[in-house]
């Protein structure tokens, strides 16, 4: 038989899944929900804010139970990236609540674009597990997790323990520290603010930099990593950590959700519906909205090289290549930062064919016999090098080595002062490099940081290096000369 408290217990769920009766009272829910909140991360939130975390809304169901699924595996790392406003950050709070429920000992550490959002986001943690009962009827965190409180006099919202533990928490950035803290959980959430920031190469290293020297130094054995945020670049934090697990033979995790699906409808249309999505895409640049919304990378839309011509075979006949001539074009490195690069091809019917590239940031006395030992071998007959910033003497040198110690004398090496703008120049011949410029099918493989340094050369914005583009310049320059 139902008794007046059951009744007033149901009616009161089921105005709040009715969107009715006072928000506050956020659920006063039965014994048997709370005891799932305690197991089940996904029941959990929806016991802490039914109003957003509901059944119907697939999307946030597969989000709680990658991580709970990934929390409880043996992986170490889980890649999330969502459109805004779907609730990555408050389901990543709520998480670190959660975890802390089920291990009281666990030690989380989350990392934020910066020291504000870093202690807002800790507060929402601290602020959750503290909070106080204002109504009978009110359902608060002690609730669940009845054993769980944060110790007695840890103020600081950054840094604070749960009682019975001496440090449980800490929330840092890119500008803040993170020193003698150890985690077992590390959460990394949002850590680019926007397209300028995804476009700056500069600052993309300086974010991984913090990310293996400080972040990961801090994950204890065992210890596991979640990062959050939006796919702006290949290069951003996310795509570079897939990458170096992915190559370390480590487990990944990706969870990629879009915005707009395939099949022309939206990811939750409460959240973000058809019209809003196309009210907010219609003012942006089309790589920004696909970054913002879709989870595509910005610069694969902003690279200035959209894909290049590979070869297995280099044009021959009966074995004898038929270039009209082969020769190579070098870059000296003009500061310790840049890199040398010389690439050597074959011209056939004025077509560059790349049989070698050297790219490297080794000094002088290692490139400069490399380089001459590389004429050598594929029978360079004419070298060109800049002669800018000591590539004069870089070149006297090859010659020196090329005639004295390999007693090579085929090669004709000239050097010559480049005037013209380094970025009209890549921007100008990018269109003659892509269409006439062919590579050997391998040359990822062969040649990796060039490989990249090409593929990731940005139109617009600030490139960590223009090397690569700017010697493959040289060496289309060199190919229309002869016409």
């Amino acid at each position: 038989m139902e008794t007046k408290q059951d009744r007033s217990i149901r009616m009161l769920n089921e105005m709040v899944k009715l969107g009715k009766g006072p928000k506050r009272k956020r659920g006063a829910v039965s014994t048997s929900v709370m005891r799932r909140a305690r197991t089940d991360f996904f029941a959990f939130c929806r016991a802490c804010a039914p109003e957003f975390y509901k059944p119907d809304r697939a999307y946030l169901v597969q989000l709680c139970a990658e991580l709970q699924d990934f929390y409880r595996s043996g992986d170490e790392l889980l890649v999330i990236n969502l459109p805004p406003r779907h609730g990555k950050s408050r389901t990543a709070g709520l998480f670190a609540q959660w975890v802390f429920g089920c291990n009281p000992a666990e030690k989380i550490m989350t990392g934020s674009y910066n020291e504000r959002l870093s202690t807002q986001f800790a507060k929402s943690v601290r602020n959750g597990i503290a909070e106080q009962k204002t109504d009978p009827g009110m359902l608060v965190y002690s609730d669940i997790f009845p054993g769980v409180h944060i110790q007695r006099g840890d103020a600081s919202a950054n840094l604070w323990a749960l009682e019975g533990q001496y440090a449980s928490y800490l929330a840092t950035s890119p500008t803040g520290t993170a020193t003698g803290f150890g985690c077992g959980l590390l959460i990394i959430d949002d850590v680019i603010k926007n397209a300028y920031e995804a476009n700056n190469a500069p600052l993309l290293d300086n974010q991984w930099h913090w990310f293996t020297d400080t972040m990961l130094s801090r994950v204890e054995e065992g210890g596991k990593i979640i990062i959050i945020m939006t796919r702006w670049a290949t290069g951003d934090l996310a795509g570079r950590a897939v990458k170096t697990f992915a190559e370390q033979g480590r487990p990944v995790r990706i969870l990629s959700m879009k915005a707009f699906q395939d099949d022309g409808t939206m990811l939750c249309p409460e959240v973000l519906s058809l019209q809003s999505y196309e009210n907010k895409t219609r003012t942006m640049a089309p790589e920004i909205a696909a970054a913002n919304y879709q989870q595509e990378p910005i610069d694969v839309k902003g690279r200035l090289y959209s894909g290049f011509k590979t070869y297995a075979e280099i044009p021959a006949i009966s074995g004898h290549p038929l270039f009209d001539g082969i020769y190579s074009y070098t870059d000296t490195a003009d500061e310790g930062s840049d890199y040398l690069c010389s690439i050597i091809f074959g011209v056939y019917r004025h077509e560059a064919y790349v049989l070698d590239v050297y790219y490297t940031k080794e000094p002088m006395e290692i490139t400069e016999p490399e380089v001459a030992k590389r004429q050598q071998a594929y029978g360079v007959t004419v070298a060109r090098i800049e002669s800018n910033n000591g590539g004069k003497g870089f070149a006297r040198a090859i010659k020196q080595i090329l005639d004295d110690r390999l007693h090579w004398y085929s090669t004709n090496v000239r050097w010559f002062a480049q005037t013209r703008n380094k970025v009209a120049r890549i921007l100008t011949a990018a269109p003659w490099i892509m269409e006439h410029t062919y590579y050997p099918v391998n040359w990822r493989d062969r040649w990796p940081a060039y490989y990249n340094a090409m593929m990731d050369y940005q139109r617009e914005g600030k490139n960590a290096h223009d090397d690569a583009p700017d010697a493959t310049t040289g060496m289309a320059e060199t190919v229309q000369a002869q016409r």
